[in-house]
């Protein structure tokens, strides 16, 4: 059976006003000012004139659990379903962090798989923080020809975690993303762990401007850590790329007051994004700085921090609501996500007068009506 949606408001970002919608299976069918309602061949949900958006895109959560580097007991357990509908998350790529030993790439690939199973759309990255590789296949580029679920490979900088890769190592990863991509259909994407080093970007901006590599194929995240690292990162969003600001784990500031600072430098928005980096594992400490428990990084802050720019930063529904949506979507080449489009999957948020999540619909299955949960993982009744 189709499902009409009446008199919602909608955002596709660009504002499109109140509109009716027909969705067939996953698909966005039909955006008409009116459709009429026939009960024979559709079911009718009333929007009631709420905002409705694309579905929220969130590029990197843990969601098998992270954490670890203060011992076993640190590491964080996996995600379910509900909690990604609960903040409106429609679509998600997991990923490994520190741990590529205790963490398995193909535990990443089984949970992808649930997920998307379960009814949202879920993707992953290969590998983890160490420049030595850990695939599925055997290769990075084999990871992105034949693993669906693959979008590009993660590695780290600047932190001393990481390998201290060079440019040439990076170099020969991003070529692997990219021609894997270029067999395969996807784009590819090296998504580049950042810490808190003084080297900051310095590598990526080598890559770019001495090497001359495509600047959408490298994906750097967590660039709002420090405000020198934020400064230095807009150069590489003013050089072309996209940079990705993270909502649940460590920051300088408040995300969405990065985001007015990089438009007051000039940068357009269409080169940032936001991400959680949830469920990834967080210290505890006490007011003297001791270690006193854990915790996991929140994956509902993406919404909370782009309605932050609405309420507080006064910038348009259409331009703050592409960071969790056309931005991400982009930036990892979902071609049929990120727009409430013919054509494109029936991924929707519908929000009330103050811009709070009410409704979710997951690949044209309503998820969440009035703020309470419908759907679940197979695991949370």
């Amino acid at each position: 059976m189709l499902t009409l949606i009446k008199n919602a408001n909608v955002y596709a970002p660009t504002p499109l006003g109140k509109k009716d919608i027909l969705i067939g299976g996953e698909k966005i069918l039909a955006i008409q000012d009116h459709i009429e309602e026939n009960s024979a061949i559709a079911k009718t949900w009333d929007a009631q004139g709420k905002t409705l958006t694309s579905g929220f895109i969130d590029q990197h959560v843990h969601i098998i659990g992270a954490g670890g580097k203060h011992g076993y007991e640190s590491m964080t357990p996996e995600i379910m379903m509900g909690e990604f509908i609960s903040c409106g998350t429609t679509s998600v790529v997991g990923l490994l962090g520190t741990d590529g030993t205790a963490r398995s790439i193909k535990t990443l690939y089984a949970k992808a798989k649930a997920l998307s199973n379960e009814g949202i759309s879920a993707y992953m990255f290969t590998s983890y923080f160490s420049i030595d590789p850990v695939t599925i296949t055997g290769s990075i580029q084999d990871d992105m020809v034949f693993i669906d679920k693959v979008l590009g490979c993660k590695v780290a900088i600047s932190d001393e975690r990481s390998s201290y890769p060079t440019a040439t190592e990076l170099l020969r990863h991003l070529r692997e993303v990219r021609v894997g991509g270029q067999i395969s259909g996807k784009k590819g994407i090296l998504h580049i762990h950042l810490g808190r080093m003084t080297s900051q970007i310095d590598i990526l901006l080598e890559l770019v401007e001495k090497y001359e590599f495509p600047i959408e194929n490298i994906s750097p995240t967590h660039v709002g850590r420090t405000k020198a690292l934020f400064d230095q990162s807009l150069k590489f969003a003013e050089l072309g790329g996209m940079i990705d600001i993270t909502t649940g784990g460590t920051k300088y500031t408040d995300p969405y007051k990065s985001v007015l600072y990089a438009l007051e430098k000039g940068i357009s928005i269409d080169q940032l994004t936001f991400s959680s980096d949830g469920n990834a594992g967080l210290g505890k400490k006490d007011e003297h700085g001791n270690l006193i428990g854990f915790t996991k990084a929140p994956i509902h802050l993406n919404f909370e921090q782009t309605r932050a720019l609405i309420k507080e930063g006064g910038l348009p529904i259409e331009e703050a609501i592409k960071l969790i949506t056309l931005n991400p979507a982009k930036n990892l080449a979902l071609k049929e996500k990120g727009k409430v489009a013919v054509g494109f999957d029936a991924d929707f948020c519908c929000l009330d007068d103050d811009f709070k999540l009410t409704d979710v619909f997951a690949k044209g299955k309503l998820m969440m009506e009035d703020h309470q949960v419908l759907q679940k993982g197979n695991f949370e009744h």
